[in-house]
């Protein structure tokens, strides 16, 4: 699963009364700030990432600065323009990388850039949902519709509730079975998350090809975790 947004990048620069190394360079104040983009092009605070890392010119005395809260804003002063690259976490291990022209042109600036995030967990899914759809969300809802329709023309009915919570239940091995059944026999339209690092794996059940439904009911039954 990858879910598409833009962030926005905010430099304002200005000069400042302060002795400058190279006489032909003024002194600047500078500042960053990153947003999250919606699908109108408004600004939203990006709590999707709990942390922001700011890796700026090896010149500077601290040179790579992290950042905890929105809009993570990197100030700093100096003469020169730089590249530096933006790591944008969304857990302790997972980052997204931008890069980012600092220069003195104009008093402000922005810099829009398209970031992906893949295999998202269901928080950050959540979070994401905030600023627009979310990948397979419209599939989810048709194959959902579609599946409410063709149960009815079913000759057995799954109460996928009952399914639900008793997959929570099941001992780690069945739990495996159960995922490996998923993988085996899932369609095009099954929508599934392994997040792997969380150890997190989620299906919308309602998704499953009717086979797929039936292997899965039976296994339940006979593990004694639903009753028919």
């Amino acid at each position: 699963m990858q879910i598409e947004r833009k962030v926005r990048l905010v430099t304002e620069q200005k000069n400042i009364p302060k002795e400058s190394p190279m006489p032909e360079f003024p002194m600047k104040q500078w500042n960053v700030k990153l947003y999250l983009l919606d699908q109108d092009g408004n600004k939203h605070p990006a709590s999707c990432f709990n942390k922001v890392v700011y890796n700026l010119h090896p010149s500077f005395e601290n040179p790579q600065q992290t950042f905890h809260e929105p809009p993570f804003t990197c100030t700093n002063e100096g003469w020169g323009e730089f590249e530096m690259s933006i790591d944008m976490y969304t857990t302790e291990k997972a980052k997204i990388t931008i890069f980012h022209d600092l220069n003195f042109q104009s008093p402000e600036y922005k810099n829009d850039q398209t970031v992906v995030f893949k295999n998202p967990s269901q928080a950050l899914v959540q979070a994401l949902r905030e600023t627009g759809p979310v990948g397979n969300d419209d599939d989810a809802k048709a194959s959902k519709s579609r599946k409410v329709v063709d149960s009815k023309k079913r000759k057995f009915a799954f109460d996928y509730e009952k399914m639900g919570d008793a997959m929570t239940k099941l001992s780690e091995d069945d739990l495996l079975h159960v995922i490996q059944m998923i993988h085996d026999h899932k369609s095009e339209d099954t929508v599934t998350n392994n997040d792997i690092e969380r150890g997190e794996f989620t299906i919308d059940l309602f998704t499953m090809p009717e086979l797929l439904t039936k292997m899965l009911w039976d296994f339940l039954v006979e593990q004694k975790m639903v009753v028919p």
